[in-house]
């Protein structure tokens, strides 16, 4: 294990392993197979990199996405680490004389698509070579219960038949057990020992929004917070596209991302976005998968996410250095309803429209929760923690209102309908609103009309929407109807109290820690470090983190280290980069002592 962590330390600049990642590495370099569910910016690319090294062969990674192999490989060429990957993208010279270097173990990594990896042509040519060791990434996309199903991956139950004596390595950043047993049976890894890293994402600073108008309340968010790269995921390319153009026109730097465009455009944003500081990413949840861009500062979900776990992945994507980031909800009624109706209709399962639905619930719940919301999040996904003391929730606790009498009101309406009309019609009735509907059924007649007439059409709105994140009431989807539960009843017969938070007026306008205060001097080196990077990245057609992490520059600002000796001690600056770099920071660093 010290040729481990002397790799660590040299190679990739770290002083120590986090969480379990040195007990995972010791049981891959015992030749035993693995499962790793590790949250997004834990660590797991360091699992079967390190292993990569010290094994004799190749490792082969499987990954979904060709733009983040292309990533990868750039971030380990800046390390001087021997990889590559095989796609379409390269010539047929180009693949092979790359194939004949895996066969000559010049290689150590090699990235592949599941379907490159499954191809008759392929398998024979691993079999002549000499395979170490098989690192499956993003591995919930084998799972139909999974929320980026890739049906490509259920084809790699076959490496375990063709080479029973490889060790593999499986890892995703959730999985439920539905996904889990999937992960397990697919790649035949029910013997692998398993490795769970805690959920908890300490420098995270977690908010939701009710949405009362959708961009100017993102605009206030962007005013009030600055000169940060962040991710903006939307529903619909629709809504991507309208968001893009608006931001535009705002004067900020941003690019979209959605499977509408063609590839090349993409792939031209998302490298962009990844060279570049203070870059805004509109974008579907299309983009995103496996994304290695630690400096995203916050990841702002215009429309609700559908489920819990799409949201914790999502907003994983920001924050991978360890410093402080954002994630932002931005929820409302309209989208509950949308979702569901969506979910309903596009699955036949009956297990599976429950699976989502329930899904879907959590993360209204965590939307609408009065208590913080890190301790809501985690609990909702099966992990214990304690409160965090800087969510929104934490910072500026809700006001709460006695709602009692309201609900029973909305809940009464609904009884005395037969449960057989949606929130419109059962708004109408309680805002003394006859409509042709309301007529028609002689609801005007009914003993709650106008007994709300006191709030507006979004106030009763809002209560409904909190009845169901607290199981007080059900939302038949496809019809869209209103029904009471057993829940209801102690709300309705006075044996609950239901209390409310007040609607939240005031912007989120915390800073982050990332945001540090600078002295002149510091303001100095951090521009000529910026800029420096900057330049290299392009030079070099990698990604700027893997020329140096926002983190590496906040510490080189605040220690200068004045010599190599003293540099090599700095976060993320290995032997590697001491040589390739060293020299250039140092000036970079002590410049002004030359004036």
């Amino acid at each position: 294990m010290n040729e481990a962590l002397d790799i660590l330390e040299r190679v990739f600049g770290y002083k120590e392993f986090r969480d379990n990642q040195q007990e995972i590495i010791q049981n891959i370099l015992d030749n035993q197979n693995t499962f790793v569910i590790m949250p997004t910016g834990g660590g797991k690319s360091l699992c079967y990199q390190i292993p990569a090294l010290l094994f004799e062969g190749v490792t082969i990674v499987v990954s979904p996405l060709i733009a983040l192999m292309q990533d990868q490989v750039a971030t380990l060429s800046e390390l001087e680490i021997p990889a590559a990957y095989l796609s379409s993208h390269i010539t047929f010279d180009e693949s092979k004389e790359l194939l004949q270097k895996v066969r000559n173990r010049a290689i150590k990594i090699l990235y592949v698509t599941p379907e490159k990896l499954v191809s008759r042509w392929f398998i024979e040519f691993l079999k002549n070579s000499k395979v170490s060791l098989f690192a499956i990434d993003e591995a919930h996309c084998i799972s139909h219960w999974g929320h980026d199903f890739r049906p490509e991956y259920q084809q790699l139950t076959i490496i375990a038949d063709i080479f029973p004596h490889v060790p593999r390595i499986a890892m995703t950043a959730t999985a439920d057990s539905y996904t889990k047993v999937d992960i397990l049976h697919y790649l035949k890894l029910k013997e692998a020992k398993h490795f769970k890293s805690p959920l908890l994402r300490d420098n995270f600073f977690y908010y939701a929004e009710e949405k009362h108008d959708g961009k100017k309340q993102l605009l206030a968010f962007l005013i009030t917070h600055k000169n940060l790269s962040g991710i903006i995921y939307c529903n619909s390319r629709k809504k991507v596209d309208a968001l893009y153009e608006f931001l535009l026109a705002q004067g900020y730097s941003a690019r979209s991302y959605h499977a509408g465009l063609d590839i090349d455009t993409r792939n031209k944003n998302y490298l962009y976005f990844l060279q570049n500081d203070n870059t805004i990413m509109v974008a579907t949840i299309a983009f995103g998968l496996g994304i290695d861009k630690p400096d995203v500062r916050f990841v702002y979900h215009f429309d609700m996410p559908k489920s819990i776990e799409s949201f914790y992945q999502e907003s994983g994507r920001a924050g991978r250095d360890g410093m402080g980031a954002y994630s932002v909800v931005s929820f409302g009624f309209k989208e509950i309803i949308e979702t569901s109706r969506l979910i309903l209709l596009a699955e036949n399962n009956e297990l599976k429209k429950k699976y989502e639905l329930d899904k879907l619930k959590k993360i209204i719940k965590y939307c609408d929760t009065i208590e913080c919301r890190r301790k809501t999040l985690l609990e909702l996904m099966g992990e214990a923690a304690e409160i965090c003391g800087k969510c929104d929730n934490c910072l500026k606790p809700a006001n709460l209102y006695d709602a009692t009498i309201d609900a029973q009101k909305i809940l009464s309406t609904i009884y005395r309908v037969n449960q057989k009309f949606g929130i419109v019609h059962i708004i109408d009735i309680l805002r003394r609103k006859s409509s042709l509907n309301v007529k028609i059924w002689e609801h005007h007649l009914l003993p709650t009309f106008g007994l709300l007439n006191n709030l507006n059409a979004k106030e009763i709105r809002r209560i409904i929407r909190n009845l169901y994140s607290r199981n007080l009431l059900d939302i038949d989807f496809i019809q869209g109807n209103l029904k009471l539960n057993d829940k209801s009843l102690k709300i309705l017969r006075g044996l609950e109290t239901l209390y409310l938070p007040e609607v939240r007026k005031s912007q989120i306008k915390h800073s982050l820690d990332v945001v540090w205060l600078r002295t002149e001097l510091e303001e100095r080196i951090y521009r000529r470090l910026i800029n420096w990077r900057h330049q290299i990245a392009i030079r070099q057609k990698a990604s700027q983190h893997a020329i140096l992490s926002d983190r590496t520059i906040y510490q080189l600002v605040k220690e200068k280290p004045a010599n190599l000796e003293f540099l090599k001690n700095i976060y993320g600056i290995g032997q590697v980069k001491l040589t390739r770099f060293g020299n250039d920071l140092l000036a970079i660093i002590t410049a002004d002592h030359a004036i």
